[in-house]
């Protein structure tokens, strides 16, 4: 994995987590939101619904009844005396006749800095339980760009998201 130099990636902050229903589908589809923190760009990155229940409520601080994966992860990370440095979206990765983001959690912990795997969705969750920063990469950036640039119904799609309205997750009454 290459070194992190800054002007190889931008820093990102979390800004919201979208539900909204693309081309007349049935189910919705789940987005997470990052907006550059000194630079005017954003990055849009679809997520799964758990992933996205998950991370709209650490960001609007909810507090679930019982731990859920990210909140188990958290622990477990600070149980092992480590801390989350830093979560970087660095790369594209193929799959399934598409094309995903691929992220790593940078880790301090009694073995050294240790370099994570993970999906962006899981990273991000993790980030939004144990503050660190984020950065997405340069390549990472021009390809989104390039995204809000294709066709007009990709591009359309795109601003349809970036002015949605956050999903807010509330806990109903305990049973």
């Amino acid at each position: 994995m290459t070194a992190l130099t800054d002007t190889d990636f931008i820093e990102m902050r979390l800004s919201k987590v979208v539900a909204i229903a693309l081309d007349d589908a049935a189910d919705p589809s789940f987005f997470v939101v990052l907006d550059g923190v000194s630079a005017d760009v954003r990055l849009t990155i679809r997520i799964g619904a758990t992933e996205a229940l998950h991370l709209s409520g650490a960001l609007g601080g909810t507090q679930f009844g019982r731990p859920m994966s990210p909140q188990f992860a958290a622990g477990l990370l600070q149980a092992l005396g480590g801390r989350l440095r830093q979560v970087r979206i660095d790369r594209l990765v193929e799959i399934r006749g598409g094309t995903a983001y691929g992220a790593t959690a940078e880790i301090d912990g009694p073995a050294g800095r240790q370099l994570v795997d993970a999906r962006p969705s899981d990273a991000l969750n993790l980030a939004a339980l144990c503050p660190a920063p984020i950065f997405a990469a340069a390549g990472v950036m021009a390809s989104a760009l390039a995204a809000q640039e294709s066709d007009a119904a990709a591009a359309a799609r795109l601003r349809l998201i970036a002015e949605a309205e956050p999903m807010i997750v509330r806990r109903g009454a305990d049973r």
